[in-house]
């Protein structure tokens, strides 16, 4: 019989593409999920498992939602643009994910894989690789990286597998239109000038499609410890906003300087995968 792997957050932006990845890979699917969403029909979904907050959940609810499972990939966290990065929800987060480790733990769980993000990192060292120090700047890097140590350690000694997957700059479908490339799609599908920075930035842009692919891999894989989920290769936000505009013919609406620049914003951030 196929692996059963339970996935959180399996209805997001990163979750959906991650589990049809898991699906296609062959591996049977357990959803947790907000009680009342729509699923959407998956063909190697095992089961759904509704709750309230996922996040304020027992230790004991979870190793009763974790019965039979082989591998967890919890991909789950709150993540509102423009205010997930300060939010003091990403300690609920935090606290909600320890205790799923340790209903894992409990259940019996060979492998744990959780998705953190680039912004762990010390981001002034440009490129980044899993060997770059830890040096978090906001509460919801802080928190993805309080979860990769304590779970790194206390796994470890549980004697389950753990892989923790960063995120570097995602782009997609069912993307939030109050990202980068959502925005500049509108604008420029409307015929509306985009307003934008200069756009020297450098960055690592990956499709979440690939991004999906990438983590049901580490899930299936043996791989252990922290994973670039990356392109690798860098980009500045000028070369991506007009490869999008060369799709509509219409460069000249772009606005480059439009906007200010933002003084703390790190010049490079490009992981090595």
């Amino acid at each position: 019989m196929s692996r059963l792997v339970l996935l959180t957050g399996g209805l997001g932006f990163v979750g959906r593409p991650l589990g049809a990845a898991l699906a296609a890979a062959g591996a049977r699917v357990r959803l947790v999920v907000r009680r009342g969403a729509t699923v959407d029909a998956q063909a190697a979904l095992e089961s759904v498992v509704e709750t309230p907050d996922l996040f304020a959940e027992t230790s004991d609810w979870w190793r009763a939602a974790l019965d039979g499972v082989d591998t967890v990939v919890h991909a789950a966290w709150y993540a509102e643009p423009g205010r997930y990065l300060t939010s003091p929800r990403n300690l609920e987060c935090l606290v909600g994910t320890l205790r799923l480790a340790d209903g894992a733990v409990a259940a019996g769980v060979r492998r744990v894989v959780g998705v953190g993000t680039c912004f762990e990192y010390d981001l002034s060292a440009g490129r980044l690789a899993v060997t770059t120090p830890l040096a978090p700047s906001t509460p919801y890097a802080g928190a993805k990286a309080a979860a990769y140590l304590a779970l790194s350690t206390w796994l470890k000694r549980a004697h389950v597998g753990f892989a923790w997957a960063r995120l570097f700059y995602l782009y997609g479908e069912r993307e939030d239109p109050r990202r980068l490339v959502p925005y500049l799609r509108a604008r420029l599908a409307a015929g509306e000038a985009a307003e934008l920075t200069l756009g020297e930035q450098v960055r690592d842009f990956l499709d979440v499609a690939e991004a999906g692919r990438q983590i049901a891999a580490l899930a299936l894989g043996t791989r252990e410890g922290p994973v670039n989920v990356c392109s690798g290769v860098p980009t500045t936000v000028r070369a991506l906003a007009e490869r999008i505009a060369d799709e509509y013919g219409r460069r000249d609406l772009l606005r480059f300087g439009a906007r200010p620049e933002n003084l703390v914003d790190p010049p490079c951030v490009v992981g090595v995968p």
